[in-house]
């Protein structure tokens, strides 16, 4: 079958007989880094509640110990119940990578389980490194192909993330095309993840995580035990693209495969927060520095946006938890305008410090036509600032700190990483070195064991 009428097919194929000797090295590099940098985040939620409770709930249903590593608490268990921790934990600082065009966080739910089951089954870091590849390939342009519309609803890094993670771990296993794309039906008919919680600054998005490695781990082991899927999950008649889309293309599933390597298009965040905040903060950090404001100097923000950031934002008035604060789009710029940053201990210490409240209340969006249209294969930061001696400034900003033409280099990484590990207490700093030096030497590795002692 050709791609235009069965590319769910093609794209298991891809996913199924994907080589390391096939990947051009720059993009093998890229993948170590987006390794490096997921790691630093799941060490940073070492002890976040809603992580822990996904743990317990592992040690009361899974074994005691196994062969795969739960980064958080160095415990150990089997493939299926390390993702599920190691997935949760990967989301919860809202530092971890994130796609542009798909809008969908790869590293969460495709590194843990691929992870988790290459300690279980003994594989190679090459193997490793082509298993994450795979499943970034897959879960992008699953998300692209889903579109703008399934996320007004749709978290698309757990629904396109239960494909991610059957693509990396189908790989892992050897899958043949036929038993990936049979792992894909399976994956694709459990995807769910909601936005509603936001509402109610629930736990949800750690479970989405949590949900889409885990269910992908087990779509890939049952496609090879035998059992069968959905061929055509994806495009068919009552498949995803109808169930949760008005605007899907299936011409994206199989895009450029093999020449366009949508990993390398990944972004690292440099705000503690969600990435439809970091553009306008780019922009308001541009106009304060340049003007040398004061945050009480500013007597309104007009931030200049597309419609996925209102969608999204726009369910949250006064935060309720730090997490909650994170999807504020007025607490993040309070605390780029009082502090320069909106890191971690930011936020912990201050996202509703009075002074940041009151920058909070200064700052509307509005949606923007060229900002809009860019989206989401770029996200602009536009802003207005308005200040209190009647001046207007304007900051503008194409590419936001940590996508791929204002990328982070790896002294950045690494410095990241370490900062991530010492807010979590998830490693000491002489480990967090060791483990930077084992991520670099990843392709070399004859066998991926535990990670940290």
């Amino acid at each position: 079958m050709t791609s235009s009428n069965h590319p769910s097919q093609t794209l298991a194929t891809f996913a199924a007989e994907l080589q390391f000797a096939g990947i051009p090295a720059p993009v093998l590099r890229r993948a170590e880094d987006l390794m490096l940098d997921w790691l630093g985040s799941v060490l940073a939620a070492r002890t976040a509640r809603p992580v822990r409770s996904i743990e317990r709930f592992a040690q009361m249903m899974g074994p005691a110990e196994g062969p795969s590593e739960i980064l958080t608490s160095r415990r150990t268990s089997s493939p299926v119940f390390a993702a599920l921790v190691n997935a949760a934990a990967s989301h919860y600082v809202e530092q971890d990578d994130v796609h542009n065009g798909s809008v969908f966080h790869p590293a969460a739910v495709v590194i843990a389980p691929a992870l988790a089951v290459a300690q279980s089954i003994g594989a190679s870091g090459a193997q490793l490194l082509t298993a994450v590849v795979a499943g970034y390939e897959v879960g992008i342009r699953v998300g692209e192909f889903l579109g703008r519309s399934h996320y007004r609803t749709f978290h698309t890094t757990a629904t396109a993330g239960t494909l991610a993670a059957a693509a990396a771990v189908g790989s892992l296993l050897k899958l043949t095309p036929q038993q990936m794309l049979h792992a894909f039906g399976s994956a694709g008919t459990q995807s769910a993840g909601v936005w509603e919680f936001l509402r109610d600054a629930a736990d949800s998005k750690q479970l989405h995580c949590a949900h889409a490695a885990a269910s992908g781990l087990m779509s890939a082991y049952l496609a090879q035990d035998g059992f069968t899927g959905a061929a055509k999950v994806l495009e068919g008649a009552q498949g995803l693209g109808v169930g949760m889309s008005s605007d899907a293309d299936p011409s994206r599933l199989t895009d450029r495969l093999g020449t366009r390597w949508a990993l390398a298009e990944t972004s690292f965040k440099y705000h503690a927060s969600c990435r439809h905040t970091h553009p306008a903060a780019d922009a308001l950090l541009q106009v304060m520095t340049e003007h040398q404001l004061a945050h009480g100097e500013v007597a309104r923000v007009t931030t200049h946006v597309h419609q996925g950031a209102i969608d999204v934002l726009g369910r949250v008035a006064v935060p309720a938890t730090v997490h909650h604060g994170k999807f504020s789009m007025g607490t993040v710029l309070g605390l780029i305008a009082v502090h320069g940053r909106a890191g971690l201990g930011e936020f912990d210490r201050d996202f509703l410090a009075p002074e940041v409240a009151t920058f909070r209340d200064k700052v509307t969006m509005q949606l923007d036509a060229e900002v809009d249209t860019a989206y989401p294969a770029r996200w602009i930061g536009k802003v207005s600032v308005q200040t209190r001696d009647g001046r207007t400034l304007q900051g503008r900003v194409d590419e936001p700190k940590g996508d791929p033409g204002n990328s982070l280099s790896r002294a950045e990484l690494e410095d990241k990483m370490q900062r991530l590990a010492h807010y979590g207490e998830g490693a000491t700093a002489d480990e967090a070195k060791a483990l930077c030096q084992r991520i670099w030497q990843l392709a070399d590795a004859p066998r991926v064991e535990r990670w940290l002692p």
